[in-house]
């Protein structure tokens, strides 16, 4: 077992594309000695640059994250990429929907791609995803590109682990309004009109330049940028407010703040699961959880004692 961390830690580090896959299965399922291992090399982590695409499902996103990654490889940057797919109600792997539109981009050994399933995850990303990105960035990785699964109002988690969201909204989508609801809204630091060479989407970048108008944020104002992703238009000028956005963070000092929060998110989320699993193990033990649950059912206690139960239980 030790061998082989060190064999795998040693293959990262030296950019062997099968250790970083290879580690990236292992976090998907729950290995301890994945863990161990990015434990032992967080150190090399925090260099790469981290771009959350998020947006509705049907909005390109992937046909953009292909643009955008041969658009950053021109200038000799290595891209990882994590295409978040639905997950297979069967074998609970992937859909490999995204992968299969990128697929030319495998043949270019400056970028990773891995496609990874939600697993039961709303929030738009999976929870290996995070260890993933540690991986990738630990690997080398200059730029590490998120492509979410299409997502609603309320699966925004994207932003607790991305420097910079884009948000990418097509026109004629059924529900303009869709694009601009406020939770969507407040997570974007750029916004890709896709498709815009389709009827509406002078509008749909129209009512989101109107709200933004409303954004009490004065210091930053999000671009919207028009771009036709499978005719590769005006991709250089996104890839220009994206370094912006960047630069605006960096010269500022919130990259640094994003970076910390997000830091804190994660530790309270690690926790957070820790912490629900010792009380899983606590309360099965004599079917404590199934008797509680009786018992507030049948009114004799109520559900806050018994929580206060369960709470004394752990602490004892």
């Amino acid at each position: 077992m030790v061998v082989q961390q060190l064999n795998i830690k040693e293959r990262l580090l030296k950019g062997d594309r099968r250790a970083c896959a290879r580690l990236i299965t292992m976090l998907e399922n729950n290995d301890e000695e994945a863990i161990s291992i990015i434990k032992d090399l967080y150190r090399y982590s925090g260099n790469a640059y981290v771009v959350g695409i998020t947006g509705a499902p049907g909005s390109g996103k992937s046909t953009l994250t292909d643009k955008l990654a041969k658009e950053f490889r021109k200038e000799g940057k290595k891209i990882g990429i994590l295409a978040v797919d639905p997950t297979s109600p069967f074998t609970g792997g992937a859909i490999l929907g995204d992968r299969i539109r990128m697929n030319d981009l495998t043949l270019d050994k400056g970028i990773f791609i891995r496609s990874m399933g939600t697993r039961g995850s709303l929030g738009g990303i999976s929870k290996a995803t995070w260890g993933a990105v540690k991986v990738l960035d630990i690997f080398g990785m200059d730029y590490i590109f998120i492509e979410t699964v299409g997502v609603g109002q309320s699966e925004v988690d994207i932003i607790k682990l991305a420097d910079t969201v884009l948000m990418v909204t097509v026109p004629n989508l059924g529900d303009d309004i869709q694009a601009i609801k406020a939770g969507i809204m407040e997570i974007a630091d750029v916004f890709a009109v896709n498709k815009c060479d389709l009827e509406g989407a002078d509008r749909t970048a129209l009512e989101i330049e109107m709200n933004l108008d409303l954004s009490e944020n004065k210091d930053y104002r999000p671009p919207v940028v028009k771009v036709a992703a499978s005719r590769n238009e005006n991709i250089q000028e996104l890839v220009e407010k994206l370094l912006e956005h960047r630069e605006y963070l960096e010269r500022t000092g919130k990259l640094k703040e994003r970076r910390k929060n997000n830091a804190k998110l994660e530790i309270i989320k690690l926790a957070e699961e820790e912490f629900i699993r010792l009380i899983m193990d606590k309360t099965l033990e004599g079917n404590l959880l199934d008797n509680l649950v009786e018992s507030v059912v049948s009114k004799e206690i109520d559900p806050y004692t018994a929580k206060d139960r369960i709470m004394s239980l752990i602490n004892s």
